[in-house]
């Protein structure tokens, strides 16, 4: 058995973050035949899905930030103005991206995670389906990823 040493540092390096990350991908691709199949084609890459709503004055009442990768919308964000709760904004904002998702960048699923205190029933109510529960992340409170088919 051959003894080796090594430095462990904990600090933030971007140029490291991005070897670590293209040498990841390089390993994940060799290692599976889909992404292997990915490789070059449109859906490789995250595009950005942005859906915003303006009040009548051009102000922030809403949006919805997310990407899109291989079949799936990602939604990172999604905020409703306290002000502009319980009218429907939300289902709006969330039916666009999976409309722009599904029609025009071929999705047929979207994920989404939320904590139990923002808004998991909103989400079912949206067709979504529980898929996975962490309690206590963070301490106290649970978080949500759920799911849901396009088209």
């Amino acid at each position: 058995m051959v003894s080796r040493m090594f430095r462990i540092e904990t600090e933030v390096d971007r140029e490291r973050r991005d070897l670590l990350r293209a040498r990841l991908r390089e390993t994940n691709t060799a290692a599976s035949p889909v992404l292997r199949a990915l490789r070059g084609t449109p859906g490789e890459r995250e595009v950005p899905l942005h859906v915003w709503a303006l009040d009548e004055a051009g102000g922030l009442a809403g949006g919805l930030v997310g990407h899109t990768w291989t079949v799936w919308l990602h939604v990172a964000y999604l905020w409703v103005d306290e002000r502009q709760r319980g009218a429907g904004l939300g289902a709006r904002l969330l039916a666009e991206a999976e409309r722009v998702a599904c029609e025009g960048r071929g999705c047929t699923a979207v994920r989404v995670e939320t904590w139990d205190f923002q808004a998991p029933e909103f989400y079912r109510k949206q067709g979504y389906q529980v898929v996975c529960v962490i309690p206590d992340y963070p301490p106290g409170i649970t978080e949500y990823t759920l799911t849901k088919s396009l088209g």
